[in-house]
């Protein structure tokens, strides 16, 4: 069965006007979280509250906001098909599980006990490497659905990707921490775990596929409603990504803006990382003759964190003012500029891969 999704034909432009400057509105969106987070301590400490299991519900709207239009994108007529094509989940399997986790933990290990040595306390650099560790063993969850869409990607093949990811993240997240980390006591949240997977993609994924059937059955099975549908949610969910990239720097503002030559020393590795971990992936879809549209989300899951669950990971076994954290709340910092730069370069080597 051939899925039922319409994409935009080849030659059309993947990004809108709004989109084509996503960049700029991130970087006004990281300056007015900024500078909220300095003028308005209060009123961001009492939306840090409204949380549980260190899931924070006001992001969870947030992101629920950003994914769903997506989710009413996902044809589940056409999941079954992916059985057939499943060079791109295994490419993103060996990526996240056996490759990541490693490099970021080396390239760690390299710049805080070798590259910048002498230039922080050896407590200190223990501290920015674990949280690194952490970072690097937790791969994206939720804004994955986001850079699928920005470069047309599979909304089907994507979601099975994200699904078949988080089940390996059970079993396999705290293993490979404790291993890197080099103890066997690490204690993994697994009510966080669990309820940003439900929020992340169980919830928006069921609001999704009922709307997606209420839409067709409306039209008299007409998909092309659907696509001008989804079109109109399409600016809420640039509203959500900025509105979450707002909050999250609200949150952490304090803390960015009082060291950020430390700042810099920590993103330098997680830049490379992000960099290298997408040049891997992307390199081996290419490779193997992988669809762009499943090539593209299959090298970008992979280089992007879930930075939610990190976070959290870190303030729980380190605590709030650790080094850590501050490693993990960095990986925030860094996330989407990288990802907005990584979505472009998929863009512009879309002819590069075979279209279907």
């Amino acid at each position: 069965m051939t899925p039922t999704i319409a994409n935009p034909a080849p030659a059309a432009s993947p990004l809108g006007t709004f989109e084509r400057f996503l960049s700029l509105w991130v970087l006004l969106a990281i300056l007015a979280g900024l500078a909220l987070g300095l003028a308005a301590p209060d009123a961001v400490r009492l939306l840090a509250r409204f949380e549980y299991a260190s899931v924070n519900f006001v992001v969870a709207v947030l992101i629920w906001a950003m994914i769903y239009p997506m989710m009413v994108g996902v044809d589940f007529a056409s999941v079954k098909d992916i059985r057939r094509k499943p060079k791109g989940l295994v490419i993103t399997l060996v990526v996240n599980w056996l490759v990541k986790p490693f490099t970021m933990a080396a390239l760690a290990v390299l710049f805080f006990d070798y590259l910048y040595a002498g230039l922080m306390s050896r407590s200190d650099a223990d501290q920015y490497i674990a949280g690194l560790i952490i970072l690097g063993a937790a791969p994206c969850t939720a804004m994955v659905f986001v850079w699928s869409q920005l470069t047309r990607g599979d909304p089907a093949y994507t979601l099975v990707q994200v699904s078949v990811n988080d089940l390996v993240m059970i079993v396999a997240f705290a293993p490979i921490v404790a291993l890197l980390l080099g103890v066997t006591d690490i204690v993994v949240p697994w009510e966080t775990l669990l309820l940003s997977v439900v929020l992340y993609v169980v919830v928006p994924l069921a609001a999704g596929a009922l709307t997606r059937r209420s839409v067709i059955a409306r039209h008299g099975g007409d998909t092309a409603s659907l696509d001008a549908f989804t079109a109109r949610l399409k600016p809420g969910s640039i509203v959500g990504l900025l509105a979450t990239v707002v909050l999250l720097f609200a949150f952490q503002a304090g803390t960015i803006v009082a060291d950020p030559l430390l700042i810099a020393l920590i993103a330098v590795p997680i830049v490379i990382q992000s960099y290298g971990i997408f040049a891997i992936a992307y390199a081996a879809a290419k490779a193997w003759k992988v669809p762009h549209d499943i090539a593209a989300p299959c090298a970008l899951i992979g280089t992007s964190n879930f930075f939610e669950l990190a976070v959290a990971v870190a303030i729980g076994l380190f605590g709030l003012t650790s080094g850590a954290a501050l490693a993990t709340v960095v990986g925030v910092l860094v996330e989407v500029p990288v990802m907005l730069s990584l979505v472009a370069i998929a863009n512009r080597t879309r002819d590069r891969f075979p279209a279907v």
